[in-house]
């Protein structure tokens, strides 16, 4: 774990061991999803009126929610992200990494570039796009109302904090609304989920998240693996001459995924690694950062959670990470990280640097 990860708060009863996570999400009856999508800190007055003029509601459809619903629901979603569907946008992904790339090598021209910027955070929200069939806001604004959103429910935001972030999560919503009455009757994923008898609050309450989680959360990933495999330059001279970056992207969804943690609620008194929990009692597992070094080869698959709630997009996340990595070595091969150590996000379930400036090596 990182020197400096976010501290954990004392409410919430922390797994680490995988072994146990597994479990946690295994037996769906006594933990729940309920409060995986609330916020980490209670929302002030101000912030919620702000939410309530723009009618914002999450009703439990997926990540929150349990039973026949949330797998009939689950079925619907997962056709837009079959293995077929995915392994398809490999090309795709491939060829907007290039064109990035020649963005990069342009701008390197003038000095050090970001590399979270120029690469990292424009290929995810393409590709979403075209897999879910809906158009995406500008990028700036995507990403503005995505890290705003994240950390209104995943961090701790003071009052003044939370009607800032509270305003931008309420014109998020209203373009997702706007979008999911605009959808009805097409093929796109919020247009089959209507002709399915959701309501629109459902579909905005999927779509909130799913929106951030198809996009940010990759975005998020790329970018540590950028910054961590430069830190390497053995690995990075591997990735340069055509080596795989499956073994290390993997590694690095055990280790320091940029999703981290998820949340769920003791739904009845269990007992858990030996632990008696009382019912509504809060857990907080930890998905990365505590496997064994001999881990089996699919310990990193836990980053994207388990059973009935493992990420729909985890192959797509994996697909574009390894690609965009191993694209961006082959076309520099020199490049290394330059200036101050970046700042992190670091919020309850979320990590990420927030830069990855780069420049050629000097001869």
């Amino acid at each position: 774990m990182p020197a400096n990860a976010v501290h954990l708060p004392t409410k919430y009863h922390v797994v680490r061991d995988p072994g146990e996570v597994r479990e946690v999400f295994r037996r769906v009856d006594e933990f729940v999803p309920t409060n995986a999508l609330t916020t980490v800190v209670p929302l002030r007055t101000a912030a919620l009126r702000v939410l309530s003029r723009a009618r914002f509601a999450l009703p439990p459809v997926l990540a929150s929610a349990t039973g026949d619903r949330h797998r009939a629901v689950r079925k619907m979603v997962g056709t837009f992200f079959t293995p077929a569907k995915v392994a398809a946008v490999g090309p795709r992904v491939t060829k907007l990494t290039r064109q990035r790339c020649q963005a990069a090598a342009e701008a390197l021209a003038s000095g050090p570039i970001d590399l979270a910027d120029i690469i990292g955070r424009r290929i995810p929200p393409v590709i979403m796009q075209e897999l879910t069939g809906f158009d995406c806001p500008d990028l700036l604004l995507l990403k503005r109302w995505s890290r705003d959103s994240l950390e209104l429910f995943w961090g701790w935001p003071d009052e003044e904090r939370q009607v800032m972030l509270a305003t931008s999560a309420a014109e998020f919503y209203a373009w997702l609304r706007e979008t999911v009455v605009a959808s009805k009757g097409d093929d796109s994923l919020f247009g089959v989920l209507d002709a399915a008898g959701l309501s629109t609050p459902e579909i905005c309450s999927l779509g909130y998240f799913l929106v951030i989680a198809g996009q940010e959360t990759t975005a998020q990933l790329i970018n540590i693996a950028f910054y961590r495999a430069l830190q390497n330059r053995t690995l990075w001279h591997e990735l340069s001459q055509g080596a795989s970056a499956a073994a290390f992207v993997r590694g690095l969804l055990a280790s320091e995924s940029s999703v981290h943690t998820w949340r769920r609620v003791v739904a009845t008194d269990s007992m858990l690694g030996g632990v008696n929990l009382p019912a509504g009692a809060e857990i907080l597992l930890e998905l990365s950062g505590h496997h064994p070094e001999d881990a089996t080869p699919t310990a990193y698959s836990l980053a994207f959670g388990h059973g009935l709630h493992r990420c729909l997009g985890a192959k797509l996340a994996e697909l574009e990470t390894i690609t965009v990595l191993e694209e961006t070595a082959r076309a520099f091969p020199t490049l290394v990280l330059t200036g101050r150590d970046p700042e992190w996000i670091r919020l309850l379930s979320f990590q990420t640097p927030t830069t990855v400036m780069a420049a050629l090596e000097a001869t």
